[in-house]
């Protein structure tokens, strides 16, 4: 199960990456988890950077490749930047794992909708659908529901 959903993801962050090349803005990245969504959120986005969002604590050394770490509550922290990155990311992955915290998902989807330009691109493992958010369908080979994609409006 552990490898067909990081296959998925990796798959979703492709398509997504592939989905918003022709938009500027950075990347935005909610839950550092083992860091392996970075790693491949940077390599997919590099010519864009990645700001990471997670309640922490960060050890040193672990999300080096973001260009920016944001630690706290992603409650609390997402308003605190909705001037900063007002309508300017182009990606945004959710990478609060469905048996981790999918509540917190769903909480966090509506404090990042005000960071995303439009035709930006959501993904997460848990559905989060919003107003203003189209369902994509999934990258070739994903199953239906084990991944998300969303055009934000």
């Amino acid at each position: 199960m552990l490898i067909r959903r990081l296959m998925a993801q990796r798959a979703s962050i492709e398509r997504a990456g592939d989905l918003v090349a022709s938009l500027e803005g950075p990347a935005i990245l909610l839950g550092l988890g083992d860091g392996a969504a970075l790693d491949h959120l940077c390599e997919v986005a590099r010519k864009r950077g990645v700001i990471l969002f997670d309640k922490g604590p960060i050890a040193d050394g672990k999300a080096t490749r973001a260009a920016e770490r944001i630690e706290g509550d992603p409650r609390e922290t997402l308003p605190t930047s909705w001037e900063r990155l007002k309508r300017s990311a182009a990606l945004a992955l959710i990478n609060f794992p469905i048996t981790d915290e999918a509540r917190l998902a769903a909480e966090v989807a509506p404090l990042v909708a005000p960071m995303l330009r439009p035709g930006a691109v959501v993904v997460s493992e848990t559905a989060v659908e919003l107003p203003g958010w189209e369902r994509l369908p999934p990258p070739d080979g994903v199953r239906e529901g084990r991944h998300h994609l969303y055009r934000a409006g």
